[in-house]
């Protein structure tokens, strides 16, 4: 209660007294005194990014387009025997704000989120990130730069929340995307219904199905990968394999022995983990005894950082057991589905006694008229 009065406060704050609100946390919050022109204008920064980096942040550009490229789907429309038209038509998102932590620059994240935004066909995208002296990490800004992204701002925390959301120094955006600390969270999910948002991502987590053949060095490695986001992340271990569950004993690392894999499948549901590796002897076999995880990897050769890197598969995803009802971000984030109803003369005029029957149930008088007075 104590952190949600605090966040409101803020968030009501920026609301009624805007830029100099938003000037003030930003002294407060992120040491930025500068002017109240929060926009980067100053763009050619290339000379900062070695020629090895462009290269590594354009190989992974592409395999993250090819990927989400074919998650592309079509308008859905028919006729029935009426000759009436129903269906679901695809339109994307306007305009949307991309949060990206800026205390420990996460670059990574800006790819994940823009690159399926761009397919997607939002037409407007901007970036809000925490200056550090000052100024955006310069690979954040190249980056924006390489996709066309325009708008980047020098905020963070509650107040780059409350400026996309309010409008406030930024033109308001539609939606609102990007990880962030218990504090950006909060008001993400406190402005929840003025904008939208992605996710409430807490914090990371990696979960292991391991049996008597897989490599230990390989599963402690992997564990250990995810503990080093912070204090807060969580590792889980479960395996049918004792020695491996000595191995694995460390500080941070829960671990579960179970008899069966099947067993250890049903655990791995129970947890929901973020990030799910399977590495048994035959991987594909457990992957139908799976329903709550938000990304899975099989295999020796899919560790979950070259998941976060580089394969091209998305590496936003839910957390806290939210794997039970979320998925990884995917290109129906950024695109609305509205139905599309074309009815035919002959359609109503038969079928019409169903709804009037309906608005004669629930009391509707006016419904029931709308659909009688037509002839």
């Amino acid at each position: 209660m104590e952190l949600q009065n605090y966040v409101s406060q803020i968030l009501n704050d920026i609301k009624n007294n805007g830029m100099l609100a938003v000037k003030k946390y930003s002294k407060q919050f992120d040491n930025y005194d500068g002017d109240l022109e929060l926009k980067v204008e100053e763009w050619d920064i290339d000379e900062e990014i070695p020629a090895q980096d462009k290269e590594i942040i354009e190989k992974t550009i592409q395999r993250l387009e090819n990927y989400h490229l074919k998650q592309k789907t079509e308008d859905i429309l028919y006729s029935n025997e009426y000759n009436s038209t129903y269906g679901l038509i695809n339109r994307p998102i306007n305009r949307i704000g991309i949060y990206v932590p800026g205390g420990k620059p996460l670059p990574s994240s800006l790819l994940m989120v823009a690159i399926p935004a761009k397919i997607a066909g939002v037409k407007e995208m901007l970036i809000t990130s925490s200056p550090k002296d000052g100024v955006i990490n310069p690979y954040i800004i190249y980056i924006a730069k390489k996709l066309g992204i325009k708008e980047i701002y020098k905020i963070g925390g509650i107040q780059a929340i409350a400026a996309m959301t309010y409008g406030i120094g930024i033109k308001k955006v539609d939606k609102i995307f990007g990880p962030g600390n218990q504090y950006v969270n909060e008001a993400k999910r406190q402005v929840f219904g003025e904008v939208g948002i992605d996710s409430l991502a807490g914090p990371s987590e990696i979960c292991v199905i391991a049996d008597e053949t897989a490599k230990p060095e390989y599963i402690l490695n992997d564990l250990l990968s995810q503990l080093e986001h912070g204090y807060e992340s969580k590792a889980f271990l479960v395996t049918t394999s004792k020695e491996l569950y000595e191995y694995c004993e460390r500080e941070g690392i829960d671990r579960y022995l179970f008899k069966s894999i099947e067993d250890c499948a049903a655990k791995t549901n129970e947890i929901a983990p973020e990030h799910l590796e399977i590495m048994t002897k035959d991987p594909e076999s457990v992957l139908p005894l799976i329903q709550n995880a938000g990304a899975i990897y099989l295999g020796d050769y899919t560790p979950v950082p070259a998941a976060d890197y580089f394969l091209g598969v998305n590496h936003v995803l839910p957390t806290g057991g939210a794997a039970r009802f979320s998925s990884v971000l995917n290109l129906s984030d950024f695109t609305k589905k509205i139905s599309v109803a074309k009815v035919s003369k002959d359609e109503l005029l038969k079928e019409r006694y169903l709804g009037i029957r309906m608005a004669e149930i629930e009391g509707m008088h006016q419904h029931k008229k709308s659909m009688e007075v037509r002839k």
